[in-house]
């Protein structure tokens, strides 16, 4: 079989080039662990941080939210909801630089 028309040699490079992105993507969320944004809600009266691998690592309380329980309950539920849209947004961007700008299900 000629150079360059397929067979075994091609699916050695394609292996090779899956193990090379399987790695940069390991690299990729153990970076991403590390990484904070910040989810706010109730102009700053509740605010939490989670890190790129969405875990949630600490919530801010303001004292004057701690007088109306149901509206905590609420401010809380919308910062951990903006802090991990914001998370996942940031892992996506992460991801897609290394696809290449492609949706590939499942890589977060």
């Amino acid at each position: 079989m000629p150079k360059g028309s397929g067979g075994l040699g091609d699916l050695g490079n394609i292996m090779k080039h899956a193990q090379k992105m399987q790695k940069e993507m390991a690299k990729i969320q153990e970076d991403l662990k590390s990484r904070v944004v910040e989810g706010k809600a109730g102009g700053g009266m509740v605010t939490v941080n989670v890190n790129g691998a969405q875990e949630l690592l600490a919530i801010k309380i303001e004292e004057s939210a701690l007088e109306d329980r149901e509206l905590l309950e609420d401010l809380v539920v919308a910062a951990v909801r903006e802090g991990m849209r914001k998370a996942k947004d940031m892992a996506n961007r992460e991801m897609s630089k290394l696809t290449g700008g492609l949706n590939l299900p499942g890589l977060i």
